[in-house]
C-alpha cells in the first residue's frame, strides 16, 4: 500500500491552512484560553462557510459531499493551529455516530445544522475514571427518558446535541448498551463547566434527570457502534496530532536558527541538533501511520481496527514529544507566557486524553494485533 493524497486535495488543503492562517492566529487561541468562551464561533462559522465542517456528510443532508481523506487533511490543519473550535466531538464524533446509525429522520434534522455551524455535537460515554468498559456505563433510559450522569463530556461547555451510550431495560455487559440523542437544550439536563489544561476546549459534566432520550442506533447494538465510530475518530484526531506535531517541531527549529549564544546559534549544537532530529523521526513516524490509517478509513479495509489504534498511538506519542522538546529547545522562554509553547503543550496533553487515553489505545493495539485485527469496541 502506497497512499498519497492527490493534487486536488492538496489543493484545498492548501486553501484551509491558508484561511486558517489569516483567522486562527495565536492572539485568537489566546483570546480564548484567557476568557469563559465556549469556542471561537466566528471562526467556527468560518470554517462552516468554507465547508470543512461538512466536507464529508453527504450533499443530501447539507454537506459538502467531500470523503474522510479532505477531512483527514483538514483535520491536520486545524491541528497546525491549534483551533480553539469543537470540530472533532462535532463532525468527528455525532456527525458520525448519525450517519453510521441514524434514521433517516434523524439524519435530515440533524446533520444540516451541524455541517452549518449551527449547532455542536459531542458524545458523552464516560462516567468514572479509568478505561471506560460497558459495565463501568450506569446510566440508563426507560420510556425514553434519561437519567445519569457524564463526567468530561468533551466540548461539553459548547454543545447543543449529545449522543448519549446508556443502558436500556435491564440489559447487561455491551448488550445492554444504546445510544441516544439527546437535545442538551431541552428539560432535565444539567451542565457543570469544569476547569481543563486547555481551556480552548471545554469539557463539562452533564447530569441527566429524566431528560427526553431518541433512540439513535437498535437497541443494544450501542457498544459495537461506538467502536467503529471511537476508530473513525481517532484517525481524524491522530491527524490534528500530526499537525500539532509539525508546527511545534517547526517552531523549535526556527528558534534554534535564531537564538543566539557564544556567538553562534543554538541550532549548532549537538544537543540541540539530536533534540531536533529526535522530533522530526517521531513526527515523521505518526505521518506514516496516518497516511495508512487514511488509506483503512477511505476504504473501510479489514485493517481499519488496527490502523486506527496504530495512528492514534504513534501520534499521541509524537505531539507530547515534540511539544515538550519544543519547550526545552525554547530554554527558560519557552516556560513563560509570552511564547505560545504552553499552548501547543496544553493541547498536546488534552488531546492525549480525548477518546480515551494512550495507555487505553495501547492496550487495544495488542488486543487487535493478537485477535487478528477483529473489532474491539
Amino acid at each position: 500500500m502506497n497512499l498519497d493524497f492527490s493534487d486536488d486535495q492538496k489543493a484545498l488543503q492548501d486553501q484551509v491552512r491558508r484561511f486558517l492562517a489569516e483567522r486562527c492566529t495565536s492572539a485568537a487561541v489566546r483570546r480564548i484560553v484567557e476568557s469563559d468562551e465556549t469556542h471561537d464561533r466566528d471562526l467556527y462559522a468560518g470554517l462552516a462557510e468554507l465547508g470543512v465542517l461538512g466536507a464529508a456528510i453527504p450533499e443530501a443532508y447539507g454537506g459538502v459531499g467531500l470523503s474522510k481523506l479532505e477531512l483527514c487533511l483538514f483535520a491536520e490543519e486545524l491541528g497546525r493551529v491549534i483551533a480553539p473550535v469543537p470540530v472533532s466531538s462535532s463532525i468527528y464524533l455525532a456527525a458520525e455516530f448519525l450517519l453510521l446509525a441514524g434514521s433517516e429522520a434523524q439524519k435530515t434534522t440533524w446533520l444540516p445544522k451541524l455541517a452549518a455551524g449551527e449547532i455542536v455535537g459531542t458524545f458523552a460515554l464516560t462516567e468514572g475514571s479509568g478505561r471506560t468498559t460497558p459495565d463501568k456505563v450506569k446510566a440508563s433510559v426507560r420510556n425514553g427518558r434519561l437519567t445519569g450522569t457524564k463526567v468530561a463530556v468533551p466540548d461539553g461547555a459548547a454543545a447543543d446535541l449529545a449522543v448519549v451510550a446508556a443502558r436500556h431495560g435491564t440489559g447487561e455487559g455491551a448488550d445492554g448498551i444504546s445510544l441516544y440523542l439527546v437535545d442538551l437544550r431541552g428539560p432535565g439536563v444539567e451542565r457543570t463547566v469544569l476547569t481543563t489544561l486547555d481551556p480552548s476546549r471545554k469539557a463539562a459534566t452533564f447530569t441527566f434527570k429524566d431528560a427526553p432520550a431518541d433512540l439513535l442506533s437498535g437497541e443494544g447494538d450501542g457498544w459495537h457502534v461506538a467502536g467503529q465510530v471511537m476508530d473513525r475518530a481517532a484517525i481524524l484526531l491522530a491527524f490534528e496530532q500530526v499537525g500539532g506535531s509539525d508546527r511545534a517541531l517547526e517552531m523549535a527549529r526556527d528558534y534554534a536558527l535564531d537564538r543566539m549564544a557564544f556567538g553562534r546559534p543554538i541550532g549548532s549544537f549537538q544537543a540541540i541538533k539530536h533534540m531536533l532530529a529526535d522530533m522530526y523521526v517521531s513526527a515523521t513516524l505518526a505521518r506514516s501511520n496516518c497516511y495508512y490509517a487514511a488509506w483503512a478509513l477511505s476504504t473501510d479495509a479489514a485493517e481499519l481496527p488496527v490502523a486506527a489504534a496504530t495512528a492514534r498511538v504513534s501520534a499521541t506519542q509524537s505531539f507530547q514529544h515534540c511539544a515538550k522538546n519544543n519547550i526545552q529547545t525554547h530554554g527558560g522562554m519557552g516556560f513563560t507566557w509570552a511564547f505560545d509553547c504552553h499552548l501547543y503543550y496544553r493541547r498536546s496533553n488534552a488531546l492525549a486524553l480525548s477518546l480515551g487515553s494512550l495507555s487505553t489505545w495501547e492496550s487495544l493495539l495488542i488486543e487487535r494485533l493478537r485477535g487478528g485485527n477483529a473489532a474491539v469496541a
